[in-house]
């Protein structure tokens, strides 16, 4: 039996005195793991508690306490007039202490002891910044997000007598029921409660949709410029992506008739409301030209809708999905983004037999989302508060998207072209001379505005900047358009 005394205790227990964690506690568990990686073999007589107490400068008390916690879980047994032993937890015999010289019982490893295939495509494009003022790819003010009124549903829900069991008897069917009809009177669908499942992103929405229509080299047509992200999802399927040439009326459908003559398109991804990162809105012919060719070629179109609340003009433009009579759209959006954080979810519309399958793929990934956040939508939209907020949100946005685009023009008539766009969170420009936008980028980094990456696209024949502007209140704005105007101007020179 090892000798108590071949232990080195003050190589591996490393007490931290400030912290929560009670100090027999952090005995206990640091001895715990020594034995579980066999630092303190099976059958280990350990020190004394009093000797135990002066190697480790704890009170005996500690000590006692340590030890007890450790027979209450079964790693040692104290033995009356005896001592303290490691217990068998195999029928290994007794083996020599062995201790590593870089051992340390705190330590988590840094990489796995095992091989495993990393992605490159899925490496973060998102960067760190601490710079005052900075620029997206057009998202709300989380400043303006309805905070109040979602709190005060949920916590009355919460107090209902019924509220548990008919939330969890209705299955979300009250929710589910609501944003159909909602669905419909905005979008002009026809859809009921079976043809939606509802997600805790858009983004999750589109890879499950992903997952279950692609196969490994499956083809997928996206714009020659397009969203990042779904181009991401779409390479986890191992997807091959084929690039359909755009112009201002959005995708040129014969440049995809060709694609199709030439590969077995799988997926069409589209942004028809406002065209990803473009902002452009596919014609009404290109509509009907699309649906004609998923018909013809047999391919899926996947509507990414991102953006349809923020339409500026009192007749929007009905998405694909509200005139597709043969089940060839997947419809998915965005419901709630501009509440707080919790109540903002993700959706897809398609016909019930794809509605079924992604159900069953999102069972695996996540059960549902809080019914009682459900609840908390469902009865928003039943009393007209989402209707309420929308249109104090639009307002406010369409106010800052007309002030953007004065200060664009005349601050930056000269250098740039862009087009108001009539919806959405954002504006594209184009440069009408090429520059180097990271150099541009790094520039205005040094005068407390960043810029992300991801919303810069520069090719051989292309130079431009997908702008977000309803983050920025006018005294932002006016700021950003002047660092943006000094360093432009420096480059042009």
């Amino acid at each position: 039996m090892n000798s108590p005394a071949e232990i080195p205790y003050k190589s591996f227990i490393k007490i931290e005195r400030n912290s929560d964690t009670p100090i027999y506690l952090q005995l206990a568990n640091q001895l715990a793991k020594a034995i579980q990686l066999g630092y303190i073999p099976t059958g280990t007589k350990l020190l004394g508690t009093r000797q135990l107490s002066e190697i480790l400068t704890l009170h005996r008390n500690t000590i006692v306490n340590s030890f007890q916690e450790l027979e209450a879980q079964g790693w040692i047994e104290i033995v009356p007039n005896k001592g303290s032993y490691v217990l068998s937890q195999t029928s290994q015999k007794f083996q020599k202490t062995i201790v590593p010289k870089q051992f340390s019982i705190n330590l988590y490893p840094d990489k796995t002891g095992f091989q495993f295939e990393q992605s490159i495509l899925l490496d973060n494009p998102y960067e760190n910044f601490n710079q005052r003022l900075y620029l997206t790819d057009g998202i709300i003010d989380h400043r303006l997000a309805e905070l109040k009124l979602p709190a005060k549903l949920y916590s009355a829900i919460l107090k209902r007598k019924t509220s548990i069991s008919k939330v969890n008897q209705s299955k979300n069917e009250y929710f589910l029921k609501n944003l159909a009809n909602y669905l419909n009177l905005t979008r002009g669908l026809h859809i009921s409660k079976e043809n939606i499942l509802v997600t805790r992103s858009s983004e999750i929405s589109l890879f499950l949709i992903a997952e279950i229509l692609l196969k490994q080299n499956d083809v997928v047509a996206v714009a020659n410029l397009s969203y990042y992200k779904s181009n991401m999802i779409f390479q986890t399927q191992f997807a091959k992506i084929k690039q359909i040439k755009t112009d201002e009326f959005g995708i040129d459908t014969d440049d995809l008739r060709k694609l199709c003559e030439q590969f077995p398109i799988r997926i069409v991804y589209v942004t028809p409301h406002h065209h990803y990162p473009t902002t452009v809105t596919l014609s009404s012919q290109r509509r009907v030209e699309l649906l004609q060719l998923s018909q013809e070629f047999g391919f899926a179109i996947v509507e990414d809708d991102y953006d349809f609340d923020f339409h500026y003009s009192n007749h929007p433009i009905l998405p694909l999905a509200s005139s597709d009579q043969n089940g060839m759209v997947v419809y998915t959006g965005k419901f709630g983004h501009y509440l707080a954080p919790g109540y903002r979810i993700g959706f897809i519309v398609a016909p019930k037999n794809l509605i079924l399958e992604a159900k069953k793929h999102l069972s695996i990934l996540d059960q549902q989302v809080d019914p009682f956040i459900e609840q908390v939508l469902g009865e928003m939209i039943s009393e007209g508060e989402i209707n309420r907020i929308l249109k104090k949100h639009r307002k406010t946005y369409r106010e800052r998207r007309d002030y953007f685009c004065h200060k664009l023009k005349t601050e930056l008539n000269d250098l740039i072209s862009f087009t108001s766009p009539n919806g959405g969170l954002a504006v594209w420009i184009n440069f009408n001379q090429p520059i180097n936008l990271m150099e541009l980028k790094r520039n205005c980094a040094k005068n407390e505005l960043f810029i992300p990456q991801t919303i810069l696209y520069q090719t051989q024949h292309q130079t431009g900047i997908r702008l977000g502007f309803a983050h920025l209140n006018f005294e932002e704005i006016d700021e950003v358009i002047s660092i943006l105007k000094q360093e432009i101007i420096k480059k042009a020179e």
